[in-house]
C-alpha cells in the first residue's frame, strides 16, 4: 500500500493545502500531514523548510512512497488529479466524459482565476471579518462564482458541483470558507450547497486545527 505524506502550510491561511486535503481525504486513504507556518518573521527559515520537501518552494506538496520509490507531487491542481488517477474508486471526476470536461473547466477557472477575490477576501477559515469595500473586478468575479455554482448545481443534482463530490468542489472549498468569513449574500440554493461543504468531515476536521492555531497565537492577517 502506497505511503502518503501531504506536507502543507499554516491551516487558516492556506487555500492551496485545503484543495489536496480535501481530495485525498475523499480517497479514504490513510496518510500523514506535515505542517510548515508561513509568514515567519525570518522568511528564508520557512521557505528552507518548505524546500526540503518541495523543489518549487511552495506548498501543498504530496509524497508518495510506494514499491520502494518516493514521487514528489507539487501544486494544489496536480495533486488532485494524480490522486483521481491513482484512487478511480474514489470518483473524483464524474464518469460522463462531457459532464468531465466540463468540471475540469471550472477547477482550472479557480486555479489560474480570480486574483481579487483572492486578495480583498484572504482566507481566515476559523474567523469572521466585515466584508471590506470590493472592487468592481472583485464583485464582478464574485458574481462569475456564483453563476458558475448556480449553473453547475442545478445542471447536475446531487449536492455539490457535479452530483457527487469531485475535484471542482475541492478546488471551491476555500471560496466557500471566504465567503462564509465575510458574510458574502449569496442566493439560498449556493447557501445550501456552502453548509453542505462546510459539514464534510474534512471541512470540520481543517476547522477544528484552524481554531487551535487561533487559540496559539495566530493573528488575524496574514504578517
Amino acid at each position: 500500500m502506497a505511503r502518503y505524506t501531504l506536507i502543507v502550510g499554516t491551516r487558516s491561511w492556506s487555500s492551496w493545502s485545503l484543495r489536496p486535503f480535501m481530495a485525498l481525504k475523499a480517497t479514504g486513504a490513510p496518510f500523514e500531514t506535515v505542517d510548515i507556518r508561513l509568514r515567519q518573521k525570518d522568511a528564508p527559515t520557512t521557505r528552507d523548510q518548505i524546500l526540503k520537501f518541495s523543489p518549487s518552494g511552495k506548498i501543498p506538496t504530496l509524497k508518495i512512497e510506494d514499491a520502494g520509490k518516493t514521487l514528489t507531487v507539487w501544486d494544489s491542481l496536480a495533486i488532485c488529479e494524480t490522486l483521481a488517477e491513482r484512487h478511480p474508486e474514489a470518483k473524483l471526476w464524474p464518469a460522463d466524459a462531457a459532464t468531465r470536461a466540463v468540471a475540469r473547466s471550472y477547477a482550472a477557472e479557480m486555479h489560474s482565476g480570480f486574483p481579487d477575490v483572492r486578495d480583498q477576501l484572504t482566507m481566515d477559515f476559523a474567523r469572521k471579518k466585515p466584508l471590506p469595500d470590493l472592487r468592481e473586478d472583485t464583485k464582478i468575479q464574485i458574481a462569475r462564482i456564483l453563476d458558475a455554482w448556480q449553473s453547475a448545481l442545478q445542471t447536475w443534482q446531487g449536492g455539490f458541483l457535479f452530483g457527487a463530490l469531485s475535484v471542482a468542489d475541492c478546488m471551491y472549498a476555500p471560496v466557500v470558507s471566504r465567503f462564509e468569513t465575510y458574510g458574502v449574500e449569496v442566493p439560498a440554493s449556493v447557501r445550501a450547497y456552502m453548509e453542505r461543504v462546510l459539514a464534510l468531515p474534512a471541512m470540520r476536521e481543517w476547522r477544528a486545527v484552524c481554531e487551535k492555531e487561533i487559540e496559539a497565537g495566530l493573528p488575524a492577517t496574514m504578517p
